[in-house]
């Protein structure tokens, strides 16, 4: 009996190291989001934001980039290679984030955001994209795992090191510095150690026809579709909470000066979930547990509507009750997306665009409309999550066939 060789071999990089890697490419995304978090408030009263809830827009403005643009950086890193689009796509990065600290007035800043957004986008195509090529099935819900619980560490830590910047710099524009400090690592260390995993061979073409034919057989592709649908409304929520997490914890709760522990706190959350989820995925299956989490974040959020109406916002229920609602983010992150990526190998660039558009660009629209409902209360926040999470689960009830929790299709597939 043979033994395929591992998905690495030959190559430079060990699985550890791997890892690392692909999680540093996702992490650029997330510090590009958390690490300003503290700095919000602040940003938009120095460039003079019409309202206080237009500071959102600097997190929303990078996400409409960052997600929109992956429908182009798809089928480009499929045409021309992973490594040579990535070298671009962190060149601009840095530029980008340097181009934010010099921003002189909060539209400039927008502009700035959306072409980082851009940048962003092509880091995560790629990031997806390099997985896919080595595995497949659970092996890949595995590896996606482990990149997503390295890749967690970010939101933890990053509005701390955020606060940190400001106090040891007491600007804002040295948090833009930081972005671009993390994109020269990031482009050193890929050039130099990350090979090429899509060979020439496997390449298509760029053209309108070979394009539409790819973005068709996403669409045409019952589970691809459906859980990159799902994905895009679950995590509505996700941007909701990321873009009014400093009013909601400095109005409503008024602990300002806790805001960087409580998002750590969640997110951490979030991260053990999804460790727990790389120990258990191969042996119980993407469909068990995400659509287990699902109902699971369904539940809680109901509940913390529920003691919220009743007993009012208190901080310590409330961080109990969000941290085991958005647990369930570490349980299906990873495995919508191996289940949508799955049927889609050939095309694997394509369908990582389609996948973090419906999972950015649709999440930043739904999480900016909520989010925008905030008016010193976080009832209308939180009834969004009940809705979205109802939605999410009807679409993957759908697409299950009017079925949950497996239906003899999430098997290996070594």
């Amino acid at each position: 009996m043979t033994t395929a060789p591992h998905p690495l071999a030959g190559s430079k990089l060990s699985t550890p190291e791997f890892v690392a890697m692909t999680a540093y490419l996702m992490a650029l995304n997330a510090l590009a989001i958390d690490v300003m978090l503290p700095a919000l408030s602040e940003i938009g009263h120095a460039l003079n934001a019409p309202t206080e809830n237009d500071a959102q827009n600097i997190v929303l403005y990078y996400m409409y980039g960052f997600g929109i643009s992956q429908l182009f950086w798809g089928p480009i890193t499929d045409r021309f290679g992973r490594k040579p689009v990535l070298t671009l796509v962190l060149i601009m990065y840095v530029i980008t984030s340097l181009g934010c600290t010099l921003s002189q007035d909060f539209n400039s800043l927008l502009t700035w955001r959306i072409l980082l957004g851009i940048a962003s986008g092509g880091t995560r195509v790629i990031a997806v994209s390099v997985v896919r090529d080595l595995f497949v099935g659970r092996g890949m819900a595995r590896i996606m795992s482990m990149v997503m619980t390295v890749f967690m560490v970010i939101p933890i830590l990053a509005p701390m090191f955020g606060e940190f910047i400001l106090h040891l710099f007491n600007t804002w524009q040295s948090i833009f510095g930081v972005l671009a400090g993390g994109g020269a690592i990031m482009l050193v260390w890929s050039f130099f150690r990350l090979p090429e995993t899509r060979p020439a061979e496997m390449r298509t073409p760029i053209n309108v026809r070979a394009v539409t034919s790819a973005y068709l057989t996403v669409f045409r592709t019952r589970d691809a579709l459906g859980y990159m649908l799902a994905s895009g409304v679950i995590f509505g929520s996700l941007m909701a909470y990321i873009s009014s997490s400093e009013q909601i914890f400095n109005d409503v709760f008024n602990a300002g000066e806790l805001f960087t522990l409580c998002f750590a706190g969640i997110a951490l959350s979030m991260s053990v979930a999804t460790f727990t989820n790389s120990t258990l995925v191969e042996k119980l299956g993407q469909r068990l547990i995400s659509h287990t989490a699902l109902i699971g974040f369904i539940v809680f959020a109901v509940a913390l509507v529920l003691v919220t109406k009743i007993w009012g916002p208190n901080l310590i229920s409330f961080m109990i009750l969000f941290s085991l609602v958005f647990m369930n983010f570490g349980f299906m992150g990873p495995n919508f997306n191996s289940m949508a990526m799955e049927p889609l190998g050939k095309i694997a660039g394509t369908a990582s665009a389609m996948l973090g558009f419906a999972s950015t660009t649709v999440a930043a629209m739904i999480g900016g409309a909520i989010a925008g409902q905030y008016n010193g209360s976080i009832i209308p926040v939180l009834m969004g999550f009940v809705i979205l999470g109802v939605v999410s689960l009807i679409i993957v009830f759908v697409t299950e066939r009017f079925t949950l929790f497996g239906r003899g299709q999430d098997e290996a597939a070594e």
